[in-house]
């Protein structure tokens, strides 16, 4: 079965992130260009709200394209297929997806991760190495919501990667003051 989004929406351009510099303000540069975990500046930046990761999907699936091109994968091959959203007082802020080749998987155990941070796990491990980031203006492909800026890279930790595609909301925006762009 092929994998499709939710809605038609155009599948996402990725450039690197210095391509961007001069269009990014320098709060969103913050965000979009760091390289610690999402989940705990997203929780420091709460205030004190309760943060929770709202498993939207989990599944054995085919990437898209752009997806299996930056983790070096076959076309059609089967991967984990992870979607997410990272919430803060029941709101999303955040909307992610994380794609990991099958082959890659032995031992890991990630299909139990249920709404636990992917991050959490990642940024545990000793020997992980983060690619470069790439950033992009258009909406997630799997998700209604919309916001300015979408980021990814290809996590390593041994012989696994994994792509994590990070979609930032408008109401993660507003909650905290950004700027539009």
């Amino acid at each position: 079965m092929r994998d499709r989004p939710l809605h038609p929406i155009a599948i996402p351009h990725w450039q690197p992130a210095a391509a961007f510099r001069p269009l990014i303000s320098a709060p969103w540069w913050q965000w979009l260009a760091s390289q610690d975990s999402l989940t705990e500046r997203l929780t420091a930046a709460g205030d004190a709200r309760p943060f929770r990761v709202r498993l939207l999907s989990q599944r054995l699936g085919v990437p898209r394209r752009d997806e299996a091109q930056a983790l070096g994968l076959a076309p059609r091959r089967l991967a984990w297929l992870r979607e997410v959203a990272l919430c803060l007082d029941e709101r999303p802020w955040v909307v992610a997806r994380s794609v990991a080749p099958l082959t890659q998987l032995r031992g890991q155990r990630l299909d139990g991760l249920g709404e636990r941070s992917l991050g959490s796990w990642l940024f545990r491990q000793p020997d992980l190495e983060r690619g470069p980031i790439e950033l992009t203006r258009r909406p997630a492909p799997f998700h209604p919501g919309r916001g300015p800026w979408g980021r990814r890279s290809v996590f390593r930790h041994g012989d696994f990667a994994v792509l994590v595609q990070e979609y930032f909301l408008a109401s993660m925006a507003e909650a905290l003051g950004l700027p539009s762009r």
